[in-house]
């Protein structure tokens, strides 16, 4: 049977999805086209399966305030092309309203809401793997605020809540922990893990001076103290003003630091390198 190009337009403009997917449906289904919806339909969830396994190192990251909570979302593509589509922002969007009205701190708890079916049709239509990756929710109350920060390019965010001060103190140490990706809020706070690996290093470091033990030791503490006030949120000096430490900014401002969180967009992610050759003949299959 002969397919029209107006009926694979049609079934294309109904559901997003790829010229050739909409061709191929409605020769399966005889050119009938409500028969190609329901199997095109049919057909997402095997095909974001499928493509399940692809890596999603892109995307970028959405920040949501709600009456008594922030959140920061990261959804994911496969590429940075993928993350500009309208229909990649659309999801977004969809996601965003979501948790605006129902408060998040599990991102497998979205599997099992509306937003799953969304995001296998929109797998179907972009033809990537798209993932909810991250969900990162901050509590606070009446007496706290909040400041969020969001970078131009939506790849890197930030969120943060005090005691005192106002929304504005808060945001400004949003934008600092963005710029600054402080590790813990003061010295003590330091995960022990991280500190034990910075003074092995360090040590190792002193043992190839080749100087007397108690010069060594002091050469370690000073670097264990620099690392310190390099990674702590308080120690560093503040984005807007390098002569004082946030926490001088804070104390000028009668506030202090409740919580903080940063995200960018597919950190931790490995992604494993190919040649262009592997690429072209993934993409032929």
């Amino acid at each position: 049977m002969e397919i029209k190009a107006s009926q694979v337009k049609e079934l294309r403009d109904m559901t997003g999805v790829a010229m050739m997917d909409c061709k191929k449906a409605l020769v399966e289904c005889d050119g009938d086209i409500e028969k190609a919806l329901d199997l095109l339909r049919s057909n997402s969830a095997l095909k974001a399966e499928k493509k399940s396994s692809r890596v999603a190192a892109d995307g970028i990251l959405s920040t949501v305030i709600a009456e008594n909570y922030a959140t920061i979302i990261e959804i994911n593509s496969e590429t940075d092309f993928a993350a500009k589509d309208t229909n990649f922002l659309s999801f977004v969007d969809k996601v965003s309203a979501y948790i605006s009205k129902n408060k998040v701190t599990n991102v497998d708890s979205l599997k099992d809401s509306e937003l799953e079916d969304a995001r296998k049709s929109l797998v179907q239509t972009i033809g990537e793997n798209i993932q909810i990756r991250r969900v990162i929710t901050s509590d606070f109350d009446n007496e706290m605020n909040v400041g969020l920060y969001l970078h131009s390019d939506s790849k890197l965010a930030s969120a943060v809540v005090i005691n005192g001060g106002n929304n504005d103190v808060a945001k400004d140490i949003a934008m600092h922990v963005a710029a600054f990706n402080p590790l813990c809020l003061s010295k003590d706070d330091l995960d022990q893990e991280i500190l034990n690996r910075e003074r092995a290093i360090y040590e190792n470091q002193a043992k190839d001076s080749g100087k007397p033990k108690e010069i060594m030791d002091k050469m370690v503490d000073g670097k264990v103290n620099r690392f310190l006030s390099e990674v702590s949120l308080l120690s560093q000096s503040f984005v807007k003003d390098p002569d004082m430490t946030v926490e001088e900014y804070l104390s000028n401002e009668n506030a202090s630091v409740i919580s903080f969180t940063r995200l960018k967009v597919g950190e931790d992610i490995v992604i494993e390198s190919k040649d262009f050759a592997e690429e072209v003949a993934e993409q032929l299959k």
